[in-house]
Parts: C-alpha cells; sequence; structure tokens
C-alpha cells in the first residue's frame, strides 16, 4: 500500500493545511465529555505547526443533514481541543466562504483554526464537486487524518483530494500502516477472531477473511448460527436460523481455501441474561433446553483458540467471544484479550483489532495498551476487513 505521508510534503513554512479531523466527539450539555478523538489530532495538527504551516481544521459533527443546527456546531470543541493543543484554537463561522477566508488569512504561521461543520452544507455528504473546489481553494495541501470518515466519498473525506495535493496525516498513516501489517501484507500464519451477535450483518467480512486467513475463529451470537447449521442443539441462544445455509456456504469455502474454522467445542449457558446469573458449562452438542441460552465461550474452547494464536505470527480482531458487558459472560473475552496481549507485548505476536464492541471489550480486559494497534474507526475498520475500496484512502494513493 502506497500513499503519499508528510514526509512528501516540502516547504510547508507559510503555507495553509486544509486538516480533515474526526471531531465527531461525545458531547453532553454542549461540552464535550471524551476528548479521546482530540488528542489523536495532535501529532499531525503539532508537525504542521512546527514545519511553519496555517493549520484549518475541516470535520463533521452529528447528522445535521444540510441544515446549520446550532446544537451540532463544532465551537464547543475549541476549548478542549486548545487544552490538548496546549495552544490558541480559532475558530470561523463557516467552512467556506468569506468567514473561512478571513480567518484563515489572519492566521498567524503555526496558527490553528478550527471550521464549522462541514454537514452543514448538503454539498458535502454529496461530494459536489462545486463545494469540495471551494474547500480546497482555501488552502495549499490537504491533509486527511481521519480513517474513520475514509469509507465516505465526501467533499472533504475525497473530493477535495482531487483538487490540491493530499497526504495522510499521522494518525491516518499508523491507521493504514497497522491494516497492512494485519491483512495487505502480514507474518503469516494468520489468524482472526470475529464475534458479535450476528452473521447477517459480517456477511462480506467472512467471505473476505476466508481467503486471507489460516485459521478463523468464530464467537459470539455469530458461533450459535455456525454451531446450529451443524445440527447442534443451541436451545433458546440468539441465533440466525435463516442463515444457516449461508454459513454452510462460508465453511465450505473456507476448507476449498484451506482456512480452519474454529467453533466453540464448549460454551457457557444460563437461563437469565442479567450480572451474576446461574451459569454452567457445557460440551457443544450436549442436550439444551427451551430456556437455556449460549452466553460466552468454554475454557476449553479459550484454551483452543489460545493455542492457535501461540502458532500464529498475526492477529486480526472484531468482534467479542460472549456477552461480554454482563460478567460472568465476560470471561471467555477477558481472558483472550490478555493472552493476546501478552504475546503482542513479547513482540511475539502482530495483533490489531477494530470496531466499537471490540475496542470496548479490549477496555473492558485491560488490554488496549498492549495490542500492537486498536482501531476506533468503526464502519471503515469493517469496510477495509470486508475489502471495501475505501474513497478517502484511494485519494491519498502515490
Amino acid at each position: 500500500m502506497t500513499f503519499r505521508t508528510l514526509d512528501d510534503a516540502k516547504d510547508l513554512a507559510g503555507k495553509t493545511a486544509l486538516v480533515r479531523v474526526d471531531f465527531n466527539v461525545p458531547m453532553e450539555g454542549g461540552k464535550v465529555t471524551d476528548d479521546t478523538r482530540l488528542r489523536v489530532a495532535v501529532p499531525t495538527i503539532q508537525r504542521l505547526r512546527d514545519a511553519g504551516a496555517k493549520v484549518a481544521l475541516l470535520a463533521h459533527f452529528d447528522r445535521p443533514k444540510g441544515q446549520r443546527v446550532p446544537s451540532m456546531s463544532l465551537k464547543p470543541v475549541v476549548e478542549p481541543l486548545e487544552n490538548v493543543l496546549g495552544a490558541p484554537v480559532r475558530f470561523a463561522d463557516d467552512c467556506i466562504g468569506g468567514p473561512a477566508v478571513e480567518a484563515i488569512r489572519d492566521l498567524d504561521a503555526g496558527g490553528v483554526l478550527l471550521l464549522e461543520n462541514v454537514r452543514f452544507h448538503a454539498a458535502e455528504e454529496a461530494n459536489d464537486p462545486v463545494f469540495a473546489q471551494k474547500l480546497a481553494d482555501l488552502g495549499d495541501l490537504y491533509v486527511n487524518d481521519a480513517f474513520s470518515a475514509a469509507h465516505r466519498a465526501h467533499a472533504s473525506t475525497e473530493g477535495i483530494a482531487h483538487h490540491i495535493p493530499a497526504y495522510a496525516g499521522e494518525s491516518m498513516r499508523r491507521e493504514l500502516e497497522a491494516l497492512d501489517a494485519a491483512l495487505g501484507k502480514p507474518q503469516k500464519p494468520v489468524i482472526g477472531i470475529v464475534g458479535g451477535s450476528k452473521v447477517s450483518t459480517k456477511l462480506d467480512l467472512l467471505k473476505n477473511l476466508v481467503g486471507k486467513l489460516d485459521r478463523l475463529a468464530i464467537g459470539g451470537g455469530m458461533a450459535n448460527t455456525f454451531l446450529y447449521a451443524q445440527g447442534v442443539d443451541i436451545g433458546g441462544s440468539l441465533a440466525e436460523k435463516d442463515m444457516a445455509d449461508t454459513a454452510r456456504e462460508i465453511m465450505a469455502e473456507a476448507e476449498a481455501k484451506g482456512c480452519e474454522i474454529l467453533l466453540p467445542v464448549d460454551v457457557v449457558v444460563a437461563v437469565e441474561v442479567k450480572p451474576g446469573a446461574e451459569a454452567r458449562t457445557v460440551k457443544t452438542g450436549e442436550p439444551l433446553s427451551a430456556d437455556d441460552k449460549i452466553l460466552d465461550a468454554g475454557p476449553e474452547t479459550v484454551a483452543r483458540l489460545n493455542a492457535a494464536v501461540d502458532a500464529s505470527k498475526t492477529l486480526i480482531w472484531n468482534g467479542p467471544l460472549g456477552v461480554f458487558e454482563i460478567p460472568p459472560f465476560d470471561a471467555a473475552t477477558v481472558a483472550a484479550a490478555r493472552h493476546v496481549a501478552e504475546r503482542a507485548r513479547s513482540g511475539a505476536l502482530v495483533a490489531v483489532a477494530g470496531g466499537g464492541d471490540t475496542v470496548a471489550a479490549l477496555n473492558h480486559a485491560g488490554t488496549s495498551d498492549d495490542m500492537t494497534f486498536v482501531s476506533t474507526a468503526g464502519g471503515a475498520f469493517l469496510e477495509w476487513m470486508e475489502g471495501k475500496v475505501l474513497p478517502g484512502v484511494e485519494a491519498l494513493r502515490a
């Protein structure tokens, strides 16, 4: 994967860099409640400031659908951004036109400006070429540092890159390098862990992975569908029984392509889904009552998975192994995450994980910092795993 980075951008002093960031941050009562996405943008902003560039930030917030919605303004982001950056941040009341032009003109070299929500213009999501040109007219170069929005062909993520020199920011570069190491040019053998509730939402993902992985472990409610497809009694467990044929097709395709599918060999079942519920471990295939629900993988399954991880050099993970939000059904996910983290920490494994539930599960297990890379880009990460082209990334290819 070859793409232009800031290493390729020369003589930035006095130039205006338009930087696409992801500031779609959690907010309550007009206050930012989690500044993680602001912190992620700091390395790129600081690198450009150190080079003497003016930095104008492009971002969206929420879904105003092309209307100017005061509650969806980016202005409340200014103060917390100043706090994480340790520098003043100016604000422009629009992302194009007079307010944006004047604010950039008044900016000193190394100064930072946040432009108003690009989605206040319907032309943004339509990837309107005239709007993209108006954005491009504001600067000398474009830097995309928002991988999480790279799966959308919008004016500020894709269209603008056709008008001025375009580069990957530091966060985007790290993400692309990690993803390339996981599926692009990975060290083999490669194992994948895919969990979650529904096969139907990850059909493209599974079909793509069985052609790229040496082993694929399936967990969560998805595993129930696969077990059901094999004729295993799953009691009253969550499953997509109408996807049984599809599950069998995926298993057949995996066999044909030399990818070993790892399904639970023992499971944790309970009648109630609540914290501290009475649970028991049974071998898969044992008869279950109509009230029994499979809510986690069992210890033998985890041991088998950990052994497969030990035999691998690269791992990609999307989705938990059980209902990790409700103890004791977090046991398998936590145990597997801690084993993976230990392997990654020792340098024996390249471990890349992503997706909202996955990030939450790894945080719950206390292992996020020990993974090689954890992507917080939900939709973009999933589409990349599915083998789809991401417009915002394609626009940065060298």
